[in-house]
């Protein structure tokens, strides 16, 4: 199946902005983030396609958006 992965904020540094990769089907969020290695602490938001999600959500084909924490005053 194919997933367009969409970075945000410090996660394009040294990545991309969005990219398009195949995956089996049944495949977790946590696997994409673990595969892009991106830190765990960092991760704020997960959407999948226009939704809220989290990492233990299963993918299908769609778009995965993976935003940072951001900091703020």
């Amino acid at each position: 199946m194919e997933i367009k992965v969409k970075l945000f904020g410090a996660f394009r540094i040294d990545r991309f902005k969005e990219e398009i990769q195949d995956y089996r089907q049944g495949r977790k969020v946590q696997e994409v983030i673990d595969k892009l290695q991106l830190p765990d602490h960092l991760l704020g938001i997960v959407i999948i396609g226009d939704v809220h999600a989290s990492a233990e959500d299963v993918l299908k084909d769609d778009v995965l958006s993976l935003l940072p924490l951001l900091d703020g005053g």
